[in-house]
Formats: structure tokens, sequence, C-alpha cells
């Protein structure tokens, strides 16, 4: 959560995070902490989007969370208007990017959550374009 907090702190409006790692590897925390840096009130209490897709939080930017776990083959992203939170003037999260990784934002950054014993975690933080901005 910390890290979350620490780089929510630096985004920009626009700013896209594509999480990847397996089941309870901290990418929900991680986000928890992205709300909190952007001033969302209840930031406790955001959790994965997992059964609705995108789920929005008000903050000094808007939040918007994506949870692609069950997200089935052929499913379409555009009856949620993906494009208009991609593309916007918020900060996008999406939990498991890996599973439309056509659909991503050239401008990015990729996060991912590994396990590393009990309560530790090994997190990569990588920028996906030279022009990235954060």
């Amino acid at each position: 959560m910390q890290l979350g907090y620490e780089i929510g702190k630096t985004l920009p409006p626009g700013s896209f995070l594509a999480l990847n790692g397996e089941l309870g590897s901290g990418k929900t925390v991680f986000t928890k902490g992205i709300a909190k840096a952007l001033g969302v009130k209840e930031y406790r209490y955001v959790n994965s989007p997992t059964f609705v897709i995108i789920k929005e939080y008000a903050g000094r930017m808007p939040l918007y969370h994506f949870d692609l776990y069950r997200l089935g083959a052929g499913h379409d992203l555009d009856t949620v208007g993906y494009e208009d939170y991609f593309y916007g003037s918020g900060v996008a999260v999406v939990e498991w990017a890996d599973k439309i990784r056509a659909l991503l934002p050239r401008e990015r950054l990729e996060i991912t959550f590994a396990h590393a014993g009990g309560t530790k975690r090994r997190i990569r933080v990588k920028a996906n374009d030279e022009n990235t901005r954060y």
C-alpha cells in the first residue's frame, strides 16, 4: 500500500497503470495506496471490481479501477467504454492487464507483483514507453 501511495502522489492526469501478478500478490492493496494518494476519502474500502469490471472513485483526480480476472475470451470491453477511461483525465488502474495487452495504451506503467515468501512481495515497476511521464 505504501508503494502505491508513493507512486500515486506523482501521477499526472491521464496516467495508466497495468497491473499483473498471481492471485493475492498485492494488486488491490497497491490500488488502495493509489486511491489514498489521489484523495479518495474511503480508500480503505477500495476492492476488486471482479464482477462489475470497473469501479470509479472520486478524489483530486478520478480513479478508474478495472479488474479483468473474470474477463472471458471474446468479451468486448467496448460495452464499458474503456477508451474513455484509458485515455481520460483520471488515473486508470487495470488488474490482470495482460488479458487485454493489444488494447493497452502505449504510454503506461507496467507493475508486476509476485509472492516472495510469507508477507513479502517482489514488485517490478517499468515504464513501457520512453515518453511515459512518471
